[in-house]
């Protein structure tokens, strides 16, 4: 598989970590669109959200306690975004399920 994102997991690619466990890997974004911009993804590959399952949600509630977690220790808890993109016309570039946590600016909805 010629995965980015699981090449990143797997040490071939290095990465700015931020978290690691067994199922979680957190990185800052090398774009970033905030001034915090994290990456979460999960180790085992998952394309999108439309992938997620009863076999693997589990690991999808452990990446949003990991990002309430981050914000915490790094001191955003007040104030912060989770966006993942779901396919091609949504703008998901990577094919392996992960989700934006950003902070430290303001954000308009929908976008921005």
């Amino acid at each position: 598989m010629d995965c980015l994102f699981c090449k990143i997991v797997s040490g071939e690619i290095p990465s700015a970590k931020v978290y690691e466990d067994d199922t979680v890997l957190a990185f800052n974004d090398i774009n970033p669109e905030a001034p915090v911009h994290i990456l979460l993804i999960p180790k085992a590959h998952i394309t999108s959200m439309a992938d997620i399952n009863e076999s693997n949600s589990a690991v999808v509630a452990h990446i949003f306690e990991v990002a309430a977690k981050i914000a915490r220790e790094k001191g955003f808890d007040d104030g912060f975004r989770v966006v993942s993109n779901c396919g091609d016309s949504a703008g998901q570039t990577v094919k392996h399920l992960h989700f934006h946590l950003m902070a430290g600016r303001d954000f308009g909805w929908p976008a921005g």
